[in-house]
């Protein structure tokens, strides 16, 4: 019985960034995490409004602060108002969420054109901020460290 070479027994590898776009509805997808914060996130390429958890963008992220730093990897590679899609956030407060939604946005806009990898990895949108809360220690009266004590005059 002749043996099969190992270049055929190993199935045929995607790359990452075909594995992500669903070639039947062509979405492209990203997830993005922030402290205790995920968001999903689904982009279709078509004009029409993101939804948040059954949202509307505008309605979930009240505020202007919020509302530039969603838009922020739309304006870095110049999309803005190009693309619709669902997101699904949760856990985390508003402030890492809507990093979260950065982060998962960037990664679904790298897999829709490879060229906007380099853009977004420039303004650092790929990257995941990887602090977290540092937990509470035994005996620092219910803080992470202990409180440094004040000279006495």
């Amino acid at each position: 019985m002749p043996r099969k070479k190992a270049e055929e027994a190993q199935p045929i590898k995607k790359n990452k960034a075909e594995r992500k776009i669903s070639s039947k509805t062509n979405v492209f997808r990203g997830t993005g995490r922030r402290k205790k914060a995920i968001a999903r996130v689904w982009l279709k390429l078509e004009k029409g409004n993101l939804i948040i958890n059954d949202e509307q963008i505008q309605e979930y992220f009240k505020g202007e602060v919020l509302q530039k730093k969603y838009e922020e990897p739309f304006r870095v590679v110049n999309r803005i108002g190009q693309f619709s899609g669902t997101v699904k956030i949760f856990g985390g407060g508003a402030s890492s969420q809507v990093d979260a939604f950065v982060h998962g946005t960037a990664r679904a806009l790298a897999s829709y054109d490879p060229s906007f990898r380099q853009i977004l990895s420039n303004k650092k949108l790929l990257t995941r901020d990887s602090r977290m809360k540092e937990r509470r220690k035994y005996g620092h009266a219910g803080k992470a460290r202990k409180m440094k004590q004040s000279p006495k005059r």
